[in-house]
């Protein structure tokens, strides 16, 4: 499986890939239940909570200054892909559109499918992070998220949430779909922070 599917970093590379890793040779699809397929004209996306509410269009979005990304990506079980090239928005471009209440400091991340996860305010506004539309030079496809998914690079990928459509802003932490199930509250690689302690594991 190893040789077929992944495979150890090179020594150049070890310094990139966290603990307990390997490398796909691909870009693997993991998708909890049936994969949402929905169309940029019927797409929207909310926001609501401890913000001014609102509702974007596709248009709307797309409005914004689109970037080229080049990130790594980690995925909590076991994988990872260095140097995804992604173009998209930035996270920060995004906010400065909404009015959020300052007592805010946690986001729910919505999504088609009825998907949730938590993300911390500190960790979601750093200028890395990107609602991605496309995957090496190609519209975002389904399996993947598209039409748009959010990509946080210095967390596990759960927290890159597929089909996102909305941020419910929050002034205390709620814990999401994996979260409620037993994985940690925030899934930072290179701690190997996983699962929750809580599950016992």
């Amino acid at each position: 499986m190893l040789g077929k599917f992944f495979q150890k970093p090179e020594k150049e590379e070890s310094e990139r890939v966290p603990p307990g890793q390997h490398l796909a040779k691909g870009f693997p699809v993991l998708t909890y239940g049936a994969t949402p397929r929905v169309s940029t004209e019927e797409w929207e996306f909310r926001v609501w909570g401890l913000a001014k509410p609102v509702t974007f269009t596709w248009s709307d979005f797309i409005a914004l200054p689109q970037h080229d990304f080049t990130a790594d990506f980690h995925c909590v079980t076991r994988w990872s892909k260095l140097d995804v090239k992604w173009t998209g928005i930035k996270v920060t471009d995004f906010m400065s559109l909404i009015e959020v209440d300052p007592k805010s400091a946690h986001i729910m991340e919505h999504c088609y499918g009825g998907y949730t996860t938590n993300i911390s305010m500190e960790d979601f506004l750093r200028e890395e992070n990107f609602f991605a539309l496309k995957v090496f030079g190609e519209p975002l496809p389904a399996e993947h998220g598209g039409p748009m998914r959010l990509v946080v690079p210095h967390l596990y990928a759960w927290k890159s949430a597929k089909w996102i459509n909305g941020l419910e802003f929050l002034g205390r932490e709620e814990l999401g779909f994996w979260e409620r199930n037993g994985y940690h509250r925030r899934g930072e690689p290179w701690t190997e922070e996983r699962y929750s302690s809580a599950f016992g594991f």
